[in-house]
């Protein structure tokens, strides 16, 4: 099916931007993609862009979170889709609160990948960031204080041993609330918990436990 949205895909690995490009035009998407996060960012200067932002974290030189800073000082807001590694969530939850829509661990599969892209895509087309702060504090308010506490340490960027420390629980008790947290959150993705917290915490005050 032919779509008119645009993906960039900013990755220094030649191979993932080669997999990435492949997959995305297969689904029907315009591709650009970039090598150097500088290239990218002259190119946000130059002429307007649209679509989705695939952003990985960790380049040399310019990293994840300072590209979205710097497409915040351009004005640019369209989504950004972070790629992390396993010990980079901690800087995607900053980008995330510098404004990103979402992040995926890697590895991750197609569906997933499409997924994020289409959420995000229709995200922007249809929510603003005031409706999205506040339907994300309204799924936060089904949670019980204990399993908001451990999604508090999560989002600080804690690992479960550290939060039962804080918490005066054990690891097995802390896991079992990131369990039922995430149940009662209608996801199995830890990502989808922690992009539900940022937004929430960008909600007016008074209507967070509405």
């Amino acid at each position: 099916m032919a779509n008119d949205e645009r993906i960039y895909i900013v990755d220094d690995d030649n191979a993932v931007r080669r997999a990435l490009t492949r997959l995305l035009k297969s689904s029907g998407f315009d591709v650009e993609s970039f090598a150097k996060p500088e290239d990218f960012l002259n190119r946000a200067r130059e002429s307007p862009l649209r679509g989705c932002i695939l952003l990985d974290v960790r380049m040399p030189g310019i990293d994840g979170l300072e590209v979205q800073l710097h497409l915040n000082q351009l004005g640019i807001s369209l989504p950004v889709i972070l790629m992390t590694g396993g010990g980079d969530v901690s800087t995607a939850v900053r980008a995330m609160k510098a404004g990103a829509f979402d992040f995926l661990e890697k590895p991750f599969d197609d569906e997933q990948l499409i997924g994020a892209i289409s959420t995000a895509l229709q995200a922007r087309k249809l929510a603003d960031p005031h409706f999205q702060a506040q339907a994300a504090a309204r799924r936060l308010a089904a949670l019980s204080p204990r399993e908001r506490d451990v999604l508090d340490g999560l989002v600080a960027g804690k690992p479960n041993k550290t939060i039962a420390g804080d918490l005066g629980l054990s690891v097995r008790t802390v896991e079992g609330h990131r369990i039922r947290m995430l149940e009662r959150l209608g996801t199995h993705r830890l990502a989808e918990a922690i992009r539900l917290a940022v937004l929430a915490g960008l909600a007016p005050t008074g209507e967070s436990e509405e």
